[in-house]
């Protein structure tokens, strides 16, 4: 009985120790770029940054230091606050994170989030080969081209679930995908890079038309993984990012202190049933007792009045 006791103290104890961590750090928010996070130079964007609704402020850092704070204009209405960035340049462009504060306690850092921008410096040249029509089997090869001193190359196709490849070169980088599925129709345009966060302008841009063949065996793919593949910048909505993060932490909370009362009440019903049993044996056990000493004294009585 002790050791179970201690068993369910432990587990109390323990889940207590949860709800009070959720209640002592705020989850991490959630932050974004709007209308993209490549952004070019001279335009403007706009870092959002989604915390609770109990949410009281918010501060945006910038390469790990202090660049804003804001207030919600109605706090417990609005849960997230924009940082606007008036005109992107290479000084703004850089790895962003945001937190908030709910009452005197502040949350955990975002996600971070990788501002480009692009349209510095020289365009570079981009080309495919053996050409920009082949059929679906074949291997093509992207290759960009810039006479910038420039050791980074990044190839992206144009649309909202693009993730960009890097490759490294002197002067021009290749991009060999193969073998190719209709999945790699569209068109392509290549960066030049000063640095992650820093791009040259846009190639002038290259469709790639692939001739469906039928042939069963290739299955349509997106990207071919590759070593030098970079994906940090996923083109996201500001949709995605609509739910709260408190209703995740309180259905967490909710869940543990329902399994904490469930504990509690197993214990409840156990001792009772113990007690219940004890005071049952107790009394067989006295009955017993009562019956062997009536039996004694008869036998007793029945010896003497012989």
């Amino acid at each position: 009985m002790p050791s179970i006791l201690t068993v369910l103290l432990c587990l109390e104890l323990y889940l207590s120790q949860r709800v009070n961590a959720q209640k002592r750090t705020p989850s991490k928010p959630v932050i974004w770029a709007k209308p993209d996070v490549m952004i070019p130079k001279g335009m403007p964007v706009v870092i959002w940054c989604q915390g609770t609704h109990k949410t009281v402020e918010y501060q945006l850092h910038f390469e790990g230091q202090l660049s804003a704070s804001e207030r919600p204009k109605t706090p417990g209405m609005m849960n997230k606050v924009k940082f606007p960035i008036p005109a992107m340049t290479s000084s703004t462009a850089g790895q962003y994170r945001c937190f908030y504060r709910s009452g005197e306690l502040w949350s955990e850092p975002s996600d971070p989030l990788d501002l480009v921008v692009t349209g510095m410096y020289d365009i570079p040249t981009l080309s495919v080969h053996p050409g920009p029509e082949v059929i679906s089997g074949e291997n093509v090869t992207f290759c960009c081209h810039l006479e910038t001193a420039t050791t980074t190359f990044f190839l992206l196709k144009e649309g909202r679930s693009s993730r960009p490849w890097r490759r490294y070169g002197k002067v021009q980088a290749k991009f060999p995908m193969g073998p190719v599925t209709t999945a790699h129709r569209g068109t392509y345009r290549c960066f030049g890079s000063y640095n992650n966060h820093v791009w040259s302008f846009p190639s002038e841009p290259v469709k790639l038309l692939v001739t469906d063949v039928g042939d069963p065996s290739l299955v349509p793919t997106e990207h071919i993984s590759s070593p030098d593949s970079w994906d940090p910048y996923l083109l996201t909505t500001e949709m995605q990012f609509q739910e709260d993060p408190a209703l995740r932490n309180y259905a967490i909370q909710n869940l543990l202190r329902i399994g904490l009362a469930f504990l509690v009440l197993v214990a409840l019903v156990w001792l009772l049933a113990e007690d219940w049993l004890h005071r049952k044996r107790t009394q067989e056990g006295t009955s017993r007792a009562s019956s062997l000493e009536c039996r004694r004294r008869f036998r007793t009585q029945r010896s003497l009045d012989k």
